[in-house]
């Protein structure tokens, strides 16, 4: 009988988090798994525990992604991925009129150029073992959380990405997913503050960015590791004409609704209320009254 050829999968994002857990997740059904980061120490529990073959990356950067590839080859003798999973992702909460340039290619360059730069390279891998490939998407990518234009910006163009990328490799049977995420308990939470000469400096502020960074701790997120179950066997259902986008997490579903049927300036309201912003657009619209 010919040799079975084990399952392959890569994880971006794994020092923590939604990338550790999963990359955890999939090492538990049996696949040779491939965990990478910037930083190799949180990861090494992945490489003791479990076996996982843990490696430094940067998706940031194309040489990184390379010897990524390369990496894969080498350990495993093949050329095949069954799934790549882009989960590497870089928080940016700040307003429009705030953000730096630095802020704003950061934030892009991971989640954004990363996935577009990771499917490019190892696409002929996944494409030999007719597998699979996800994105951890966001709700932020489907509705106007304030203060978060930059990443809503970067997730909407990843679920734009994967729909038109679903497409193309329909004829290579290689399938697509894009895992629109709720609330999970990670560490993800953007801890950087407001500049002193943001238009948003009026009362109220504090409170109300203290609520939108905090947005996901305070609605009781989903464990991280009964994400990636639920994730994982998103990857193994997946199949060609099937769903692209999947919802996951604390009240992604529910926000789907709301983006998908109640009018936009409802969902404009909810925001405001939500977030405790009607102190903070008053105190802005009297400071720039003239």
């Amino acid at each position: 009988m010919p040799e079975v050829r084990p399952k392959v999968a890569l994880v971006t994002g794994a020092s923590s988090g939604i990338g550790f857990a999963s990359a955890i997740e999939f090492a538990k059904r049996g696949y040779v798994v491939f965990a990478g980061a910037r930083r190799l120490e949180p990861m090494q529990k992945l490489k003791d525990d479990y076996g996982i073959n843990i490696f430094q990356l940067d998706v940031a950067d194309l040489e990184s992604v390379r010897e990524a590839k390369k990496y894969v080859e080498s350990v495993t003798g093949l050329q095949y991925l069954d799934i790549l999973y882009n989960n590497a992702g870089q928080s940016c909460t700040f307003p429009a009129s705030d953000v730096t340039d630095d802020q704003i290619k950061q934030c892009f360059e991971v989640n954004v150029y990363g996935p577009m730069r990771m499917v490019r390279e190892f696409v002929p891998f996944v494409i030999n073992a007719k597998g699979v490939i996800g994105f951890t998407g966001s709700v932020s990518g489907i509705l106007p959380f304030p203060f978060s234009c930059t990443y809503s910006a970067s997730k909407a163009a990843i679920h734009s990405y994967a729909a038109t990328l679903r497409l193309e490799m329909r004829p290579l049977g290689v399938k697509v997913i894009n895992i629109v995420t709720g609330g999970v308990k990670t560490d993800i939470e953007d801890k950087r503050s407001l500049p002193d000469t943001s238009l948003y400096n009026v009362p109220g502020i504090d409170e109300a960015f203290r609520e939108r960074r905090q947005m996901s701790a305070r609605t009781f997120p989903v464990p991280a590791d009964k994400y990636a179950r639920a994730v994982a066997s998103d990857f193994e259902r997946a199949r060609l004409g099937g769903k692209l986008n999947l919802y996951r997490g604390r009240m992604a579903s529910v926000l789907w609704f709301l983006s998908t049927f109640v009018p936009h300036f409802i969902v404009e309201w909810i925001m405001i209320y939500k977030f405790k912003l009607g102190q903070v657009f008053s105190g802005v619209k009297k400071k720039y009254a003239k």
